[in-house]
């Protein structure tokens, strides 16, 4: 096994276990890159979905109609946003130039977190251009590939979870006191199935005040920014309801300044103003911490 976590199966691809990989660097996450849809990086690995540990395999249901072989390739950094946050995966493909001169087509049909460690994303998808495994004497240690996201689906996903915020927002702007036990629970920015969902009852009768609210907000066109945030951020804002708990804040948050880049980190350091997580703020109306692409 090499530095990078990769290791040969003998027929000149890669494979590891997830918790051997090199952390994926999130790109999606960038404030400056929510619209880009071409980046060139190196993978890192590439295994048989057969050969991940059973915990990663059940991330992907995939349509029994596709009968190639499926792979899942991590690389050094992405700009694929995988499911979460309510958000499907982005999909698209991955144009990789081989050591040994060969060019492939990776079809990316999912994107998830590796569930065995959460640092690492893969890309689920298959070649293309072949009914069976990749030829053997390809060989991807390391190989460079550019990403290309599919546009109109990432743009059609950014703007409804944008959308789901603006009703979010505008239903507890409006609702937060006059509602018993308001809160907001979670929601769904999936096409067929976009959706917000609360705590407490509504009454029917609101429905019109809530569309009048929400055509309110989008009428506005407010900037929706991304920024990084201490503990200290959202009790200054008076956003404390907010903040997670101590221990989902040590496993999300990570030491990067307010813009989002890295920051070195002392070893074992635990303070709370060292480390930020990721919100988006529809200026004028609402915060929220969330990993999504908007």
């Amino acid at each position: 096994m090499n530095a990078s976590g990769m290791q040969s199966n003998g027929d000149g691809q890669t494979s590891t276990s997830g918790s051997d990989l090199a952390k994926t660097k999130l790109l999606f996450h960038s404030a400056q890159l929510q619209q880009t849809y071409e980046h060139q990086t190196n993978i890192v690995s590439l295994s048989p979905l057969t050969s991940l540990p059973d915990a990663d395999q059940g991330l992907f249901k995939l349509p029994q109609e596709i009968s190639a072989p499926l792979f899942a390739i991590t690389t050094e950094s992405t700009i694929f946003h995988p499911q979460g946050g309510g958000q499907p995966s982005d999909v698209g493909e991955l144009l990789i130039s081989g050591q040994d001169g060969t060019q492939l087509t990776f079809t990316v049909l999912t994107v998830r977190t590796s569930t065995t460690n959460p640092l690492v994303v893969l890309h689920c998808g298959h070649f293309g251009h072949f009914a069976v495994d990749p030829p053997p004497s390809h060989d991807f240690s390391g190989a460079s590939v550019k990403q290309l996201v599919n546009a109109d689906k990432r743009v059609l996903f950014s703007r409804l979870h944008t959308a789901g915020h603006v009703l979010g927002a505008a239903t507890r702007t409006l609702l937060e006191h006059q509602v018993e036990n308001f809160d907001e629970l979670k929601a769904s920015h999936f096409p067929d199935s976009a959706a917000c969902e609360f705590q407490g009852s509504i009454d029917g009768k609101y429905k019109p005040e809530i569309q009048l609210a929400v055509d309110k907000m989008v009428s506005k066109d407010a900037e929706v920014r991304i920024a990084w945030w201490t503990k200290s951020d959202f009790l200054r804002r008076g956003l404390g309801r907010l903040v997670p708990s101590d221990e989902d804040w040590r496993a999300i948050a990570i030491a990067v300044d307010e813009d989002g880049l890295e920051q070195p980190a002392e070893k074992g350091a635990v303070d709370d103003e060292r480390t930020r997580i990721r919100v988006v703020d529809i200026v004028g109306a609402e915060v929220y911490p969330c990993g999504g692409t908007h």
